[in-house]
């Protein structure tokens, strides 16, 4: 589903053109894994188009995508629900509509930044996502685990908040250091018996500058897109892993659509790793729009 608001940023943003550009992207690649050696060409994924936004209103646009997500959830549409943003506020709304339908949920969020900016000083922005969320008591603090969190991006005061709050911060350095394939078994561990549902939320910009040019807020000392690829892909085999966002790429500075296709391989890493979609058997990739 694709959640193309980015009136919401804080800073310029063309990140509603980004669901657009991201289908387009998949139609460069084949349906073979050779890393998995499987073809995925019988697999269906329903494309249900993109939500209507409100053409002045940022939170009607918001509350829509919270309507919508929720009708893709109630029905029980896919066992596994991808939004394409859109920035990051996007996700408020997303883990809102899974929270009300699949109670406890748990998030591990990539990210250069925390997103735990007070509402009060300029409403319900790009910046805000996880402080309205955890205001809002959709999800507790300790069920929030942050990966990516890059130097010099953040102010003293968020970070405070976030351990105020119980958040897992892993920097950059914790991801050199310690490795991606432990990060994210140390998150499923902690999160596995305390959640329902765990919600995947990859801001672009957690990538290095050199991977995502088109990212609003690109910056140096940031991931590689293979260890993001491999993370999603780890993660996504746990049976509690079933919805992701991916958010923050403006195609209107991308450089020949270099972010936007990473996004694209994120999709393709889902196919063949959710339990839910690989029993084993071979699939087919096609696009229904709805």
């Amino acid at each position: 589903m694709g959640a193309p608001l980015s009136k919401s940023s804080i800073s310029h943003s063309g990140a509603l053109f980004a669901p657009d550009v991201i289908r387009k992207c998949l139609q460069s690649y084949t349906t073979y894994s050779i890393e998995q050696d499987e073809d995925y060409r019988d697999m269906t994924f329903v494309d249900f188009g993109d939500v209507l936004m409100h053409p002045t209103s940022i939170v009607e646009s918001q509350n829509r995508i919270y309507e919508s997500v929720k009708t893709v959830v109630d029905t029980g549409a896919a066992p596994f629900t991808i939004v394409l943003g859109g920035d990051h506020s996007i996700s408020t709304s997303s883990i809102e509509a899974f929270a009300e339908s699949k109670g406890k949920i748990g998030v591990i969020q990539f990210d250069a930044h925390h997103d735990l900016r007070n509402v009060e000083d300029g409403g319900p922005t790009n910046g805000t996502p996880f402080r309205r969320l955890l205001e809002r008591g959709v999800i507790d603090g300790e069920n929030l685990v942050q990966i990516g969190i890059r130097d010099y991006s953040n102010s003293r005061t968020y970070y405070e908040y976030a351990v105020e709050q119980g958040v897992t911060v892993h920097t950059m350095k914790d991801v050199r250091e310690k490795g991606m394939s432990t990060l994210i078994d140390e998150a499923i561990q902690w999160l596995e018996d305390k959640v329902d549902l765990i919600y995947l939320s990859v801001d672009m910009d957690v990538l290095d500058q050199a991977f995502a040019p088109g990212c609003p807020a690109i910056g140096p000392g940031g991931m590689d897109s293979y260890t993001l690829m491999d993370a999603v892909y780890t993660a996504s085999k746990h049976p509690k892993v079933q919805a992701m966002d991916i958010v923050e790429i403006d195609p209107t500075l991308d450089i020949r659509d270099m972010t936007s296709r990473i996004a694209a391989h994120l999709l393709l890493k889902v196919l063949n790793s959710v339990p839910a979609l690989v029993p084993g058997t071979t699939r087919n990739i096609s696009n229904q729009q709805e």
